[in-house]
């Protein structure tokens, strides 16, 4: 049976790039994969398909002559690489396997580095959270504040090394740097992350007495933090940099300080807008008049009770909310009314709400509106 061409086997157009060679190899590889094609007999032959075309495509060389020649080019001995009939496919399946294998789980067994080793693979710290509690005013306000945060620094002794001294670290001998080792399983390549310097790729001779070769020490470390101006519950502040220090060297991760504003007494927040409940007395909502209300600033207000005001009824006093956080200035705040019955009542005082009540038979529309319409209701279910 004659061969396919090269190009089809990958799935790439004529005169592909050598990215483009590589990766329609990586995908066709992944396709191809025993473990994913139980019920397709021809899997692994396909598979050594694929490894030969990719052997001969990403030899510029090879490529050259294929390109003018096609299969004729590597008649009588030259070969397409490992992959060519007859040749013993099972080592280039496990090579190419170990390929795919470091595709799809490089990032896992050591950040995607490849053919470089583990030299210089320092681990990066680990991210902190910090809960900071703040108060409706500090929120308005912003404020700058001085934190104290348990972390691991870099140790003095070792400058970070790990190693007393200050000395460099030297290669793994178990990995040869790599960070990681392989064993073969059939034509399964499996990799693991190295027993001797867990994944390091490098190993201490004489570790640092302070720090026991981490090249970190425990530490509560002082951070003065600035707060914006309108933060509110659930901001996040990343502090760059401010995190736990690496392993030996390893660059720090980050502080993440998570913010919660504090219940208020007077005020109730929704985004940049205030709320604030004012109970006013029966006299006033009804004769109406000026009362002075608090702002969020320290400051003090007059608004203006319309006569004949009721419960629930709301005033705007523009811009005397919350800042925006990011600028584009405030929120407003809003009075709502709250009309407070009188309790305690002396006599006198009894006499004259009697009074009152007797004398207002048309003062009171929302009363009268609504018990003509009890009245009609019933006298629609006897009906």
């Amino acid at each position: 049976m004659s061969k396919r061409d090269y190009y089809d086997v990958l799935g790439i157009a004529k005169g592909a790039s050598a990215d483009e060679i590589k990766k329609g190899y990586r995908k066709k590889a992944k396709e191809l994969h025993p473990d994913r094609n139980a019920d397709n007999p021809k899997a692994e032959e396909q598979f050594k398909e694929a490894n030969e075309a990719h052997e001969v495509l990403k030899d510029p060389e090879k490529k050259a002559a294929y390109d003018r020649y096609g299969h004729a080019a590597f008649e009588g001995g030259m070969g397409g690489g490992g992959g060519r009939p007859g040749g013993g496919g099972q080592g280039d399946f496990s090579s190419a396997f170990s390929d795919v294998f470091d595709d799809l789980f490089g990032d896992f067994m050591g950040g995607g580095q490849r053919g470089g080793g583990g030299r210089n693979r320092a681990a990066r710290g680990s991210d902190l959270r910090f809960n900071m509690r703040v108060t409706l005013e500090e929120s308005f306000s912003g404020l700058q504040k001085t934190i104290n945060v348990p972390t691991a620094v870099n140790c003095t002794s070792c400058e970070g090394t790990g190693a007393d001294g200050g000395a460099e670290p030297t290669n793994c001998p178990t990995c040869s740097g790599m960070g990681k080792v392989r064993a073969q399983q059939g034509f399964f390549t499996v990799e693991r992350t190295c027993p001797t310097c867990s994944g390091m790729g490098q190993i201490i001779k004489n570790p640092c007495k302070s720090c026991s070769g981490q090249g970190r020490v425990e530490k509560e470390r002082a951070l003065s933090v600035n707060i914006p101006a309108g933060v509110e519950t659930g901001t996040r502040i990343r502090l760059s940099g401010e995190g736990e220090a690496g392993m030996r060297g390893g660059p720090s991760g980050d502080l993440y300080i998570f913010i919660e504003v504090s219940k208020h007494k007077l005020f109730e927040r929704e985004g940049v807008n205030l709320f604030c409940n004012v109970p006013v007395s029966m006299a006033s909502a009804a004769l109406g008049g000026d009362i002075e209300v608090p702002t969020i600033d320290g400051g003090r207000s007059r608004v203006k009770i319309p006569a004949g005001s009721q419960s629930g009824r709301q005033m705007r006093l523009r811009s005397k909310g919350m800042p925006a956080l990011r600028g584009g200035g405030a929120g407003d705040m809003f009075i709502e009314l709250a009309v407070e019955t009188p309790v305690n009542l002396t006599s006198r005082q009894k006499e004259l709400l009697k009074e009152f009540e007797d004398l207002s038979e048309d003062n009171n529309p929302e009363s009268k509106t609504f018990f003509s319409s009890v009245k009609s209701f019933w006298d629609g279910m006897k009906g």
